[in-house]
């Protein structure tokens, strides 16, 4: 594969690398470990199960289009809605940044980061929000979350968004595979994101493209460590 080819996959604009496990499109590089992880899960009681795991760069296009227009409801630290009429354009895009990556930057697009639940832990009728207070002692997944600090590391996994760092969100079911998340990083450049942009129907392309730099270290590269 070449570099071009690379960073194309790194910017979810193309699917070169994946490989489908159990109806989701992972790194091909990953699915041992994780098909490892989850088998330990199992024996620990935990039913692992991915919620999410590759985004196009297309899909995210979408979800970042109808928080941008308002269509879909922006989220603040407080899980309370943003309002943004009256926000300027770098103010909406940090806003939406705090849970969702611009396009072209979204960990989502590489196949290697996943969002993981155990729906054996729910109540009956219950149903996945994937939201802080479900990994918190009060919540169904509280103890996944105590056995998934433990045990992640030694299946190549880590948290990148254990911790609130002043980027992204603390995303306590957000895992990623520390080798090949690491490989697909170092195309995820400053350059790389903008060439993906350039030509799409991102909406506030021209601010995210104007302010790359500092959008691209607070959020992107802003990381807790494994």
């Amino acid at each position: 594969m070449t570099l071009s080819d690379m960073a194309a996959c790194a910017c979810g604009l193309s699917e070169a690398h994946l490989t489908e496990y159990k109806g989701k499109q992972l790194h091909q590089e990953i699915v041992d470990d994780f098909r490892a992880l989850e088998l330990a899960a199992k024996n620990a009681g935990f039913d692992l199960e991915i919620a999410s795991a590759y985004r196009s760069f297309e899909r995210q296009s979408l979800i970042w289009n109808n928080k941008f227009s308002g269509k879909r409801p922006i989220l603040s630290a407080t899980n309370e809605p943003v309002k943004i009429a009256n926000l300027s354009e770098i103010e909406i895009i940090k806003a939406i940044m705090l849970y969702s990556a611009m396009p072209g930057a979204s960990r989502h697009h590489f196949g290697t980061d996943l969002d993981i639940y155990a729906p054996n832990m729910l109540a009956e009728g219950q149903s996945l929000q994937l939201e802080p207070w479900e990994y918190n002692q009060s919540g169904p997944f509280y103890e996944l979350n105590l056995w998934l600090e433990e045990n992640l590391l030694q299946y190549g996994f880590y948290r990148p968004y254990k911790s609130f760092q002043g980027g992204v969100a603390q995303e306590a079911w957000h895992i990623s595979h520390i080798k090949n998340g690491n490989m697909m990083m170092q195309m995820q450049s400053e350059e790389n994101v903008i060439k993906s942009l350039v030509d799409s129907d991102v909406l506030g392309k021209e601010v995210l493209i104007e302010n790359i730099s500092y959008l691209h270290a607070q959020f992107v590269t802003n990381l807790c460590s494994p």
